[in-house]
């Protein structure tokens, strides 16, 4: 007579070996991290990535809804418009630029507001697609750049920078375009009116704010300006000020023939 096997179960008290995971449940499990972290938009902290709360997922979704369905940049005032009044904008527009800075599309700040665009290193896949603009003359780019970093400035001080006579549609070119706008008038005999750039110039060379603009430094290092300057040679630092200068007036403030401008002191 053969005696029976005897087969020892431990009890479930007693801890034992954890069952190795497989292959394929390694896979599931990677793959349901990475949706997480997708979903709890990267870029966060590991520890809060994948726990998002379902407010600020919410708010973030209102700004993204906002921000595509835009056909111009939106101000951070206007999106405050449709969040809670204790929201903190900013940082919600930071953690969504965040989110799409390696994607096709970037959140970018331009002109001081808002919007999509397509990523630097895939503009070339729109080129055929875009609409090509008139190229400017010479004369208008001169014009231009000098609008840009010494504004507001008239036509006559436009002519003496440059040294030339300024045509008299370059100016209505830039205009038309919308680059350029008229000021004010300045504070001179027959009140010249005097220029600056719009939000539309801006926008159109991805520029925040006019700060921006390249320095000499860098006009030197792309090849725009000439090695041998005069050494007192300075670029000036431009400024957009919506608001006139001291030497400026209104633009319905007329030719100066109404208001006697104060006489000039010539000394003794």
């Amino acid at each position: 007579m053969v005696p029976p096997k005897l087969t020892i179960v431990p009890h479930r008290s007693e801890p034992g070996p954890e069952p190795r995971e497989t292959d394929e449940q390694t896979t599931v499990r990677a793959e349901s991290g990475e949706t997480l972290a997708h979903e709890g938009w990267r870029g966060l902290p590991p520890n809060i990535a994948q726990l998002p709360s379902a407010d600020r997922r919410e708010q973030l979704r209102i700004l993204e809804a906002l921000l595509f369905a835009a056909s111009e940049p939106l101000a951070e005032q206007y999106l405050r418009t449709h969040l809670k009044s204790d929201d903190d904008v900013a940082a919600l527009l930071g953690e969504l630029q965040g989110f799409y800075a390696s994607r096709g599309i970037n959140l970018v700040k331009v002109a001081g507001k808002w919007a999509f665009r397509t990523a630097e290193d895939l503009s070339y896949l729109l080129e055929r697609h875009a609409t090509e603009q008139r190229r400017l003359s010479k004369a208008a780019m001169e014009t231009l750049a000098i609008i840009a970093y010494h504004q507001p400035v008239t036509r006559a001080e436009i002519e003496e920078i440059r040294g030339v006579v300024a045509s008299a549609g370059t100016l209505d070119v830039l205009m038309e375009i919308g680059w350029v706008r008229p000021r004010g008038r300045r504070r001179a005999p027959g009140r010249p009116i005097t220029y600056g750039t719009t939000e539309e110039f801006l926008d159109h060379f991805g520029l925040d704010a006019i700060k921006d603009l390249p320095g000499l430094a860098e006009l030197k290092g792309a090849g725009l300006l000439d090695s041998n300057l005069p050494p007192d040679f300075t670029v000036p630092e431009p400024t957009d000020s919506a608001a006139l200068l001291p030497d400026e007036l209104p633009l319905d403030a007329g030719d100066g023939s109404e208001e006697p401008l104060p006489p000039l002191d010539y000394g003794e």
